[in-house]
């Protein structure tokens, strides 16, 4: 069994060392480098450019530089999916973001973790399980969201949250931990009209 197939099932795998994995490692990061070149007048080439990143995206995809990733093949994002200034996600395992997702600075997805064995960390070893975000999702600057982590629909998490656990659909969720705070009303939905 390969690195890449043990990554993909959520044992631990060998990104450190393991040569087919680096080489793709270093081929994202040429592509981000170099989409991290471009001016933001170029929307064609930055689209072209972002879209040979990904391994899928819906159309009206904005995704500011910097943007950087692990492999990119694990990045799913619907339609009208907006990523700000120096979004991060390390894509060992399947990241997907449904439809209308906004992601404001400074956030990072990270489907990495090491394990707390000495031995197997200092091997190189690491796991990484999929990170699934919702439709009408509003992520809040500099939030984390760690292995394992599905984020429902219609949410907001409040600005500087650690998402380490699963969150409903419907709510407000902040803090760190981040929390279910209250359910997103009908009242909220008007606010601004």
């Amino acid at each position: 069994m390969t690195e890449k197939e043990k990554a993909k099932l959520g044992m631990l795998y060998d990104a450190n060392y393991d040569e087919e994995l680096i080489r793709e490692s270093i081929v994202c990061r040429d592509l981000c480098h170099e989409y991290n070149q471009l001016k933001p007048s170029m929307f064609e080439e930055r689209e072209a450019l972002i879209r040979r990143i990904l391994k899928q995206a819906g159309e009206n995809l904005v995704i500011h530089s910097p943007f950087k990733c692990d492999y990119g093949y694990n990045i799913t994002v619907g339609k009208n999916f907006y990523a700000n200034y120096y979004c991060t996600i390390l894509d060992g395992a399947e990241v997907t973001f449904g439809d209308n997702v906004f992601i404001a600075p400074f956030c990072g997805f990270y489907t990495a973790g090491h394990p707390f064995n000495i031995e197997e960390r200092n091997k190189g070893l690491e796991y990484a399980y999929p990170i699934k975000v919702g439709n009408n999702v509003w992520i809040g600057a500099n939030v984390t969201v760690l292995p394992g982590v599905t984020i429902g629909d219609d949410v907001v998490i409040g600005a500087g949250s650690v998402v380490n656990k699963d969150i409903p659909s419907g709510v407000l969720a902040a803090g760190n931990p981040c929390k279910v705070i209250r359910s997103i009303t009908e009242e909220d939905r008007n606010k601004y009209k």
